[in-house]
C-alpha cells in the first residue's frame, strides 16, 4: 500500500451498518410494485451500491415515467429513515470511524463521501451523526439523478478533494461499488465486509485488504509507514551504487585500478 493523499468513503454499509434497513425498505417497495420480496441474488447483483433510479426501473421497467420513479425513490428512503430511527441500538457510526476522521484531520489528509444515497438521506446522516464537524458538506457526492453508477461519483469526489483518483484511498463495502472504484482508476480499495467473506473480497481487482470495523484501519497505515521505510532504503542503496560506479569509473580512467571484466 502506498501513501494516499485523500480518502473517499462510501457511506451505507461502510461508515454506517444499515444493510438490514435498506433490505426492509426495498422489500416494502418490491411488494408494492411486484407483490414479492427481493431475492438474495437480486440484492447483491442489482440493488447494493446502485442508485435508486436504476433499482426502481429494474422493478418497474426501463420506460417507467420519471415522476413515478421519483415517487418510489422518495418513499423507499422515507421508509428506510424510519427503520433506522426506530432501531436506536444500531443507529450509530461503525466503531473507530470518528477516531479515523480525527487522525486524517491531524495529518492534513482531505476526505469526503461518495454515496448512492439521495440528498434527503445525506442531510439525515449529517444531522444524525454530526458529519459537518469533519466533512465539508459541499464536497459530498450523492445520487442526484445524474449518475448511472458510482464511477463518476468517485471521480467527482476526488476532484472535490483536489486529489488525483490514483492517489486516493477508497473504502467500500459492495461489489458494485468496488468495481466502480476500480474502473474510476483507484488501485487502493479497502473493503468493509464480514470476516467469513474476506476471501471473496480480497480477490476483487484493486482491493488491498479487508476489515470489519475502523478499529482495524491502523494496520493499513502501518503498511504505508513500512513501505516508506523500504522506499527510503531503496533510494539510499541507489545513491550508494551510483557513488561506487563513479569511483570505479574514475579509477579506471586514471589507471588506478584494473578490471578483467568491466561490466560492474
Amino acid at each position: 500500500m502506498k501513501a494516499y493523499k485523500g480518502v473517499i468513503f462510501d457511506f451505507n454499509g461502510t461508515l454506517f451498518f444499515d444493510n438490514d434497513k435498506h433490505v426492509l425498505a426495498w422489500n416494502e417497495i418490491s411488494r408494492i410494485i411486484r407483490k414479492k420480496d427481493i431475492s438474495e441474488e437480486e440484492l447483491h447483483a442489482k440493488f447494493n451500491g446502485t442508485p435508486n433510479e436504476k433499482n426502481i426501473r429494474y422493478m418497474l421497467g426501463e420506460n417507467a415515467p420519471d415522476r413515478l420513479v421519483e415517487e418510489y425513490s422518495n418513499l423507499k428512503e422515507e421508509l428506510y429513515r424510519n427503520f433506522c430511527e426506530k432501531d436506536t441500538a444500531t443507529f450509530h457510526l461503525v466503531a473507530g470511524v470518528y477516531e479515523y476522521f480525527q487522525s486524517l484531520k491531524a495529518r492534513g489528509i482531505p476526505f469526503t463521501i461518495a454515496s448512492a444515497s439521495i440528498k434527503p438521506n445525506i442531510d439525515f446522516f449529517r444531522r444524525s451523526f454530526d458529519l459537518d464537524r469533519f466533512i465539508e458538506p459541499d464536497s459530498i457526492v450523492y445520487d442526484d439523478g445524474t449518475y448511472e453508477n458510482k464511477v463518476q461519483m468517485f471521480l467527482d469526489a476526488a476532484a472535490n478533494l483536489s486529489v488525483d483518483i490514483e492517489d486516493t484511498l477508497i473504502i467500500e463495502d459492495s461489489f458494485s461499488g468496488i468495481r466502480s472504484a476500480y474502473h474510476a482508476g483507484c488501485r487502493q480499495i479497502i473493503a468493509v465486509c464480514e470476516k467469513e467473506k474476506e476471501g471473496e473480497y480480497n480477490c476483487l481487482p484493486g482491493v488491498i485488504g479487508t476489515m470489519q470495523t475502523f478499529e482495524q484501519i491502523g494496520m493499513f497505515d502501518e503498511q504505508v509507514g513500512k513501505m516508506k521505510s523500504v522506499s527510503d532504503q531503496t533510494n539510499d542503496n541507489e545513491k550508494l551504487y551510483e557513488g561506487i560506479d563513479r569511483l570505479v569509473s574514475y579509477g579506471l580512467e586514471k589507471g588506478l585500478i584494473q578490471l578483467e571484466d568491466k561490466t560492474y
